[in-house]
């Protein structure tokens, strides 16, 4: 993550130059009273969980970064599993910035999601900042049962401001029922197929963003395909989903695409 703290009895400095491993674990279920408990919730190396102030019947925790990452041959990893009758809501402190390390291997975060019948998962992360020099694989997947909702963003810049992007492979899969409901992998930068900065796919741009949003209510009747203001458009799934991407100049253009998908999504 961005905050660069070190971990007590580093020294500041971290504990594999070669690359660290490191998983952050949450799992949310209702206790007896119908309040949301958070049996699990840890994390270790530059992973911190912190369970933050929330409204109504969801829980809300945040992803706090310990110390800088993920740099070259790092493997982190985010997983999150909502039971039955619960509401989580996760977000993150700060963007996470993808970093040079002192080896030449990619960095990995895999996300991993599971979200029951009944229970609902708000995943939404700040920005991923793809900087110069780095080469990082992410890679979301997120299994949800017939009746399970889902909100989940992803925001990808490349590069600092006046610097070019580092490489960055990201894939998304998305599993209902057991079925597939989504399934992209997006790369770019240095290395990437050729036509990654082209016409057909950023056009120049530096900022990228996916919202997606299942709902067993979208079985019925969903969103049609439209474009929504100037950078973004909405694009129903072959299933109870819609998926919102943008694509614009810089991150706030995106994240104010990305609200008002939430908006227009209720």
């Amino acid at each position: 993550m961005a905050d660069a703290t070190p971990l007590p009895g580093t020294g500041g400095r971290r504990p594999n130059a070669a690359g660290i491993r490191a998983t952050a674990r949450v799992e949310a279920r209702t206790d007896d009273r119908g309040r949301i408990a958070l049996p699990v919730l840890d994390g270790d190396g530059p992973l911190a969980l912190r369970r933050t102030r929330s409204t109504g019947r969801t829980a809300r925790v945040t992803l706090v970064g310990a110390m800088s990452g993920p740099l070259g041959g790092d493997h982190l990893a985010v997983e999150a599993a909502v039971h039955a009758g619960a509401a989580l809501h996760m977000d993150s402190a700060a963007a996470t910035m993808a970093l040079p390390g002192q080896t030449e291997k990619a960095a990995r975060y895999d996300v991993r999601l599971s979200v029951a019948d009944g229970a609902e998962l708000r995943w939404l992360p700040e920005q991923l900042i793809s900087v110069c020099g780095s080469d990082l694989r992410v890679t979301t997947c997120a299994e949800l049962a017939a009746g399970a909702r889902l909100v989940l963003r992803e925001e990808q810049v490349l590069g600092r401001t006046g610097e070019a992007p580092g490489r960055l492979t990201s894939r998304l899969t998305v599993r209902r029922a057991g079925q597939l409901l989504l399934d992209q992998e997006l790369a770019c930068g240095p290395g990437a197929p050729g036509g990654w900065d082209g016409p057909a796919v950023l056009s120049g741009h530096r900022a990228v963003g996916q919202l997606l949003v299942v709902r067993p209510e979208y079985a019925r009747e969903k969103p049609p395909a439209e474009p929504l203001g100037e950078w973004a458009a909405i694009t129903p799934l072959a299933g109870p989903g819609v998926l919102v991407t943008a694509v614009a100049p810089d991150a706030l253009l995106v994240r104010r695409a990305m609200d008002e998908a939430l908006r227009r999504l209720g």
